[in-house]
Parts: structure tokens; sequence; C-alpha cells
């Protein structure tokens, strides 16, 4: 993991970094950060040494390290505990996968992952907090307890979270090294060209609507972004594409489609949610929007995911399908695709 890479943090963490004094005696380094750190602990210290995410002079140290004078020193640990109090809902599960270590879950379009201001209720956090309610990391505090990363709201698919701290470390770290494998399958208005590529570009904040993003192709905010992505089926005026994240920024395949002039469809907040392609006949018009009733969302969906597992080290891959209303639009367009064709 280079110092670069460590420094991308994630919303789920937070980056420390200390400078150390001139006069600083010897001590472990796990006991040098307890003392510096609020709400944390000597165990959970010692995993993040464990997990690599414990850096001193760009180099990954372990917990019995012992701090010198002006050691440059950085550190991930997970989100301080929460603000808020989460409630355990009882709320069904579509678990794919689960052992003492982690689950794996193929989350519905309409959930949100975890709470946050209008959403502290029936997130995928308070489904997992009843289901896991006898789990220390889940009785922790932590507002968001095990998750290492997310889709959103109205994206559906594959999310992995940890059970263990030691599980969430080497996850983590998984992520931010960028050797877990995440795939996507999206529907965008009309046909990139050229029909495989990879899309870059520095995505931040927008600057009129802190509520979505943008690209700064300059790079002179946000963070860089890498999307690969490959058409799979060309149906006329949308296309269905295959992308797999080379970094996770909030928002990032839907806003550098965007960026690209080929908007996810019914993506209301990246213009996906206008009829882009196509004909003025009024035919057309209201097959689009019979399209959009079927699929009331982003046309996105994580597919894949595939990570090693932290304890034994396999490597370990899940799969799911499109959820029904992508299939059916698909479908629908297949039909349509035809139609214009014979």
């Amino acid at each position: 993991m280079t110092e670069e890479e460590f420094s991308e943090q994630q919303e789920f963490f937070e980056h420390y970094r200390f400078e150390v004094e001139p006069g600083q005696s010897s001590v472990r380094i796990d006991r040098y950060l307890f003392s510096r750190l609020d709400n944390t602990s000597r165990t959970r210290l010692q995993n993040a040494a464990e997990a690599g995410n414990i850096l001193v002079n760009t180099k990954q140290v372990k917990s019995n390290y012992r701090v010198k004078p002006y050691d440059t020193i950085q550190i991930v640990l997970p989100n301080p505990p929460r603000e808020i109090e989460l409630i355990p809902e009882n709320i069904p599960l579509n678990i794919v996968y689960e052992d003492d270590d982690l689950i794996v879950v193929n989350k519905e379009a309409g959930m949100v992952v975890h709470p946050a201001y209008g959403n502290y209720r029936g997130t995928l956090v308070n489904a997992l907090m009843w289901h896991l309610q006898d789990n220390p990391l889940f009785l922790s505090g932590s507002i968001r307890p095990g998750l290492v990363h997310r889709i959103d709201k109205n994206t559906s698919g594959i999310l992995v979270i940890a059970k263990t701290e030691q599980a969430l470390n080497n996850l983590s770290r998984q992520f931010y090294e960028r050797s877990a494998d995440r795939r996507y399958t999206a529907i965008v208005w009309g046909v990139p060209d050229p029909t495989e590529g990879v899309i870059t570009g520095h995505v931040g904040r927008n600057i009129r609507d802190r509520k979505i993003m943008q690209v700064f192709p300059d790079g002179s905010q946000g963070k860089n972004a890498v999307s690969h992505y490959q058409v799979i089926e060309n149906l006329g005026y949308i296309s269905v594409v295959e992308c797999k994240l080379e970094t996770g920024r909030t928002h990032q395949i839907r806003v550098h489609f965007s960026y690209i002039k080929h908007p996810l469809f019914n993506d209301s907040e990246y213009g996906g949610d206008q009829i882009l392609k196509g004909t003025t006949f009024s035919k057309y018009q209201q097959f689009v929007k019979n399209c959009f009733k079927i699929l009331p969302r982003q046309a996105l969906h994580a597919r894949s995911l595939a990570f090693s597992h932290p304890v034994s080290g396999e490597r370990l891959f899940f799969d799911s399908e499109l959820p029904c209303d992508m299939q059916k639009v698909i479908e629908k367009w297949r039909t349509y695709s035809r139609g214009i064709k014979s």
C-alpha cells in the first residue's frame, strides 16, 4: 500500500496524522496513539496495526513499534461512536453468504445502507443490528458498524459487511489497495464510443448542489476516480454496460457516465430521467415513459464482488442476477430494437 493509496480516506474511516514531538521518549506506538485518540482502545489500535493500517514514515509498522522523535504517523480507524441512537429493526435481508467473520448481502433498490440525516430507520445497518444483535462490533457505538463500502439507496446489489474488528481492518485494507474486484451492470443512454474504455476525472461535490457530485477534469477539486467500462449489449438508443471500479467515489459510475454524455437510464440526479435519444414520435415517447415506470430509479446494479477472506485468505467471489425491474426494461428495449431493424 502506497502513501497515496493510504491517504485516500473512505468515508467509513477516519484518517489521523501525527508528528512525534522532539522530546518524545521511546514508547510503543499503540500506547502512544491510545493516549491521543478519543473513543478507541488498544485492541482496536493493535488490530489496525495487524491489518497494515498504521504507517510510520510511510512504512507499515506493528503495534510494538517504538516511536521516535520526528516520526510521522498515519492511521486509519473506523468512524467514531455515533451521536444518534441506532435502533435494531427486524427487516428481512437477502443474505448470500455468512460465516464468523463476514456477511454478504444482496441489497434491494430503495434501501439506504446506513443511517444519515433524514434516514434514521429502515436502513441496512438497522437490519444488520437486529440480525447481529449479540455481535460486539454492532454494539460498539460505531455509526456504520462493519461497513467497508456502500452503494446508493436506489442502486441494488452485492455488499460485504465485516463481523469482527480483524475482518473490518483487513477488508478495508483490500479496498484501499484495490485488490477487491467490484463489477456493476448499468443501462445507459446511447452507445459509448469507444464501446470499451476508461473514464477518468476527479470526482467531488457539485459546486452548486452539494447533494450530488461532479467531475473536475483539471483535477482542481475532488479525488481521482477511474471507471472501466465495456458495452455488453447495444440496443440502439440505449446500451447495457459492465463497469469495473478502480476507485470508489460517491456516485462514481453515475457521474462519470453523465460526464461523457451517456447518463444512466432514469437517473433523476444526473439527467437520465429525460428522453435523450430516439425520435419525437408520441408512440416512442410513451414507450420510454412506460420503461421509466417499470424502472423508477437509476439503472445500476452491483452485480459482483471478489475479495480475499480476511482470515483464511481464500479468494471469494459473489455474483447476483439483475433485479426484475432492470431485466424487464432490457427485454422491452430488445423487442423495440428488433422491431426497428425488421
